[in-house]
């Protein structure tokens, strides 16, 4: 009803105030969720390589992220260090070659110096190459036929299987420039073609790095065996497209050997297929991603690097006119831990000094235990996720701080990122694989490649090894 004089009635009025309550009740549900989806799309747009697992070559060329360097200041200027060896070129004492320049006519005078007096001699030496052309050989086996009738052949040379074929120094510069320089197939047969003007196909790559993969089963044994065998190994995988899918690559490794597999999944059959972590027994580095802990059979190291990096995200999201933050603290405290150890470790020192270890070890405990209370609510998906770092951190502070009663255990799984990093800048360099046994392929002449640089042997060597069928194997500790 309506009063006389057009104005709303008391029933159109209180109908009004319970829509208008609806719809405002409406609106600030969708503030809320709006607020929240803000809140993390500000999230991802804001990480980068010193906030996230995101690797250095994923950010913006155009906003790079404010450098935050995990590390600490050394004390030391930068550049070389005293008694760095350097690799400036010197003087050698029996060049291959010796070209004597006469000056022309005094300078003087311009009197004639041919039989002028030799009073100095300024040397100067050109490092270069030859012009570098194939040198083929022919192999002639000789047939002769005894006085019996029988005829003989000549035994053909090891390795020398057709009637034209690639040696093995060939084959190992071409596994160099495809497998340990990351060339593409392509480019690789071109640069063949133009360094030593030798055609070669696409193909004919794909079989020599087919053949070398054949070849390293018996290595490839080896060398899970001495991960498997070893004290602290780490693990990490990454993906790589192969077949225009995504694959993923895992990685097992100690301080001297490698092992690279691929394989379409990334959880527990991925890890088991790569045979070492299922009868691993010892210390395992790495990060935490789920499915390690699955393992329960060994001690596990979870990385402080890449816990430095969630903790720095939370810090970003602090509001700026905020004090104190609990992820600062408890990463400085992580900071401060491993300072601890490695002034200890190179002071020769049998342990830390505990005092100065409690003190660290309380404030990153009060930090995180801070941190999961204020988060506790998890009223947004951030808020969801900085709970659940805080609560980590809490829960399993032991596996966080491990290497701090065991100096044989890194702090950081940054050594299987270094190892697995390869097969991401393949992949930058030279894109996808075609095929996942390509792909296999690959990742087990780069285990090759990186075991061998861990004790000290060159790429091209231990190439040339493979590619005579006599592939090098470390030696037993």
């Amino acid at each position: 009803m309506q009063a006389g004089d057009g104005r709303p009635s008391y029933d159109e009025l209180a109908a009004l105030v319970v829509e208008q309550a609806r719809v405002i009740a409406e609106l600030r549900t969708r503030v809320a969720a709006l607020e929240a989806e803000n809140a993390e799309l500000k999230r991802r747009l804001g990480m980068n390589s010193t906030n996230s697992s995101k690797p250095p070559s994923s950010d913006s060329p155009f906003i790079k992220p404010t450098p935050k360097s995990l590390r600490r200041r050394s004390g030391r200027k930068p550049g070389g260090q005293p008694g760095h060896p350097g690799s400036t070129l010197t003087l050698v004492a029996d060049p291959n070659e010796r070209r004597r320049h006469e000056p022309g006519p005094c300078t003087g005078c311009g009197a004639d110096l041919t039989d002028a007096a030799e009073v100095g001699v300024e040397r100067r030496q050109v490092f270069d190459l030859p012009p570098l052309r194939v040198r083929v050989v022919e192999h002639q086996l000789i047939s002769r036929r005894c006085g019996c009738g029988t005829t003989t052949g000549a035994a053909a040379p090891q390795g020398v299987r057709a009637p034209v074929q690639y040696g093995p120094r060939i084959t190992a510069i071409v596994l160099y420039l495809y497998v340990g320089q990351f060339l593409s197939k392509k480019r690789t047969a071109a640069a063949l073609a133009e360094l030593f003007g030798t055609p070669l196909s696409d193909a004919t790559v794909a079989g020599m790095a087919a053949r070398a993969a054949d070849g390293l089963d018996g290595f490839l044994t080896e060398v899970k065996d001495r991960i498997a065998a070893a004290e602290v190994a780490g693990f990490d995988e990454t993906g790589l497209r192969v077949a225009g899918k995504l694959a993923w690559v895992h990685c097992a490794r100690t301080g001297r050997y490698t092992l690279i597999t691929c394989h379409p999944k990334r959880g527990t059959k991925g890890i088991d297929a790569a045979g070492v972590l299922g009868r691993f027994g010892g210390v395992a580095v790495h990060d935490a991603w789920a499915p390690y802990d699955t393992y329960a059979d060994v001690e596990h190291q979870l990385c402080c690097a890449h816990a430095l990096r969630e903790l720095a995200a939370v810090t970003d999201t602090a509001p700026t006119d905020a004090d104190w933050c609990w992820a600062t603290q408890a990463a400085d405290a992580l900071v401060a831990v491993q300072k601890l150890v490695a002034e200890a470790t190179a002071a020769g020192a049998d342990a830390i000094d505990p005092d100065a270890l409690d003190t660290q070890v309380r404030l990153y405990r009060s930090a995180v235990r801070i941190g999961a209370t204020q988060t506790s609510a998890r009223t947004s998906k951030v808020m969801r996720k900085h709970n659940a770092l805080a609560r980590r951190l809490r829960d399993r502070q032991d596996d966080y701080l491990r290497f701090t009663t065991d100096w044989r255990i890194p702090p950081d799984n940054n050594g299987s990122e270094r190892d697995i990093r390869m097969i991401k800048l393949r992949q930058k360099v030279s894109g996808g694989l075609r095929t996942l046994t390509g792909a296999r392929q690959f990742c087990a002449i780069r285990s090759y490649l990186s075991t061998a640089a861990k004790h000290g042997r060159t790429f091209l060597d231990t190439l040339v090894m493979l590619a005579e069928g006599r592939p090098w194997m470390p030696e037993t500790s």
